[in-house]
Order: structure tokens, then C-alpha cells, then sequence
């Protein structure tokens, strides 16, 4: 189990990045409708793409943290 340690951490870090790059995507887009900037769409489907891509960043996250308490609890087992 100790082999897989170093994956665990590196694909923490990606899963991370990939849900700030999401929240980053949602911001951007959903501003964009607010503003009225993509004509033939309404402004209220900017708050719909905004909770989806709030929920998938939340996703990933929680995923990337329990992928770090994974690697705590093999640390700490492994001292034993």
C-alpha cells in the first residue's frame, strides 16, 4: 500500500486544480450571462451554469480530500 502513496498525493493535487479550473469556468460563464454578453440566451440560465459548476467543484474537492485523509491514515497505520 505504501507503493501507492505517491500517486494518491500527486492525483490529490490534480483533482484540486481541475475543480479550481471548474469554479474558475463557472464564474466566467455565468458573469458572462449576467452581463448579457451571449445574445439569445437569458440571464437567469447564468445562475443555473453557476450552482452546477459550484457543485462540481465541491465534487472534486471533497474527492481530493478524501484522497489526502487516505494518505494520513496509511502514514499512520504504517508507523504502527
Amino acid at each position: 500500500m505504501r507503493k501507492y502513496l505517491g500517486f494518491l498525493k500527486c492525483s490529490s493535487v490534480v483533482i484540486k486544480v481541475a475543480a479550481w479550473i471548474f469554479l474558475f469556468f463557472g464564474i466566467v460563464g455565468s458573469a458572462s450571462l449576467f452581463l448579457g454578453k451571449v445574445p439569445g440566451n437569458p440571464r437567469w440560465l447564468g445562475a443555473v451554469i453557476l450552482v452546477f459548476y459550484t457543485f462540481m467543484f465541491f465534487f472534486f474537492f471533497f474527492v481530493a480530500k478524501i484522497a489526502d485523509i487516505l494518505v494520513k491514515i496509511i502514514n499512520a497505520i504504517q508507523k504502527d
